[in-house]
């Protein structure tokens, strides 16, 4: 696997109080240390800032920085004004963006704010991913769907990146085929490298047999971890999310050297892209200075 370029990124998680100036220093911090990119959740009953201004903040921020969504709910969303708004900031950020797009958590207060019932989302997310690599690809949009009907419609300007290249996450077996069907690249989180494998095979096949190739350089993983011990609350929650692992604590490295050794188990099946959360968030700017500095002399080196 010599030839794929090695890279890691920053995630802020769910859980992240980075929603006010203090993000800034922190992206400042990730520019200066030259992570290669910022990742950003979304939840709307969370604290987590809204991915779309925060990525516009810190590409304003950058030069050089990355910046993508782990992952953006789009069920719920208008695909053409979303289409609109990320081709204009790829535009202005010189083709640094990383589109990444999810169902929606499985949560009632979070569906009832995107107003997409449960059942509809997976048909109206396939939907609203077509009318979007339309407009960022075609000159006028025309789309007859279950959801989303357009004639001749005319969206610009058009992205830098012609088009940018959409990341799915996932790893149940309709969201590993919809990888292969859809994306331009996978990003699963929480999964041991086994899992990580046999699903990229999933994908890999998938994609082959609707005539689709997805470059081996957009095999990623995010990868949540803590210095220390890691909180019985979250361990419990991980049981409920994986009850099929013995041992949960395997998805979350509890020390530097142990998230090293576990991105280069998954440098070993083909993963080349990792996104990295602490889990346990630094507690004051400086802090997260001092935890990004000491992060970059241990994870910097695997970048190729």
């Amino acid at each position: 696997m010599g030839s794929v370029k090695v890279r890691v990124g920053y995630g802020l998680g769910v859980r992240t109080r980075l929603n006010d100036a203090s993000f800034l220093d922190v992206v400042d911090t990730l520019e200066n240390l030259r992570f290669d990119s910022l990742w950003l959740s979304e939840r709307i009953g969370g604290d987590a800032p809204d991915p779309l201004v925060a990525m516009s903040m810190a590409a304003a921020r950058t030069t050089r920085l990355k910046f993508g969504m782990s992952v953006m709910v789009l069920p719920g969303r208008n695909p053409v004004v979303l289409a609109k708004e990320l081709a204009t900031l790829d535009r202005m950020s010189k083709g640094r963006l990383l589109p990444a797009f999810g169902l929606g958590v499985a949560d009632p207060q979070e569906q009832q704010a995107f107003g997409v019932e449960r059942k509809q989302r997976a048909k109206i997310f396939n939907e609203a991913l077509a009318v979007m690599r339309s407009c960022w690809l075609d000159e006028s949009v025309t789309f007859h769907g279950e959801h989303f009907n357009y004639d001749n419609l005319r969206v610009e300007p058009k992205p830098l990146q012609s088009p940018p290249e959409v990341w799915l996450g996932g790893i149940a077996e309709s969201e590993l085929k919809r990888v292969g069907k859809l994306a331009d690249g996978w990003l699963p989180s929480f999964v041991t490298p086994i899992d990580a494998q046999q699903g990229w095979k999933t994908v890999t096949e998938v994609a082959s047999q609707h005539d689709r190739e997805i470059d081996p350089e957009h095999f990623g993983v995010l990868i949540p971890y803590v210095i220390g011990d890691a909180p019985e609350q979250l361990l419990a929650g991980l049981k409920a999310r994986r009850p099929d692992l013995e041992d949960v604590s395997v998805l979350v490295p509890n020390s530097w050297n142990k998230l090293v050794q576990l991105i280069q188990q998954f440098t070993e099946v083909g993963a080349s892209k990792f996104v990295v959360i602490p889990l346990s968030e630094p507690s004051s700017v400086h802090a997260w200075n001092d935890h990004l500095t000491d992060a970059s002399h241990h994870l910097l080196p695997l970048q190729t």
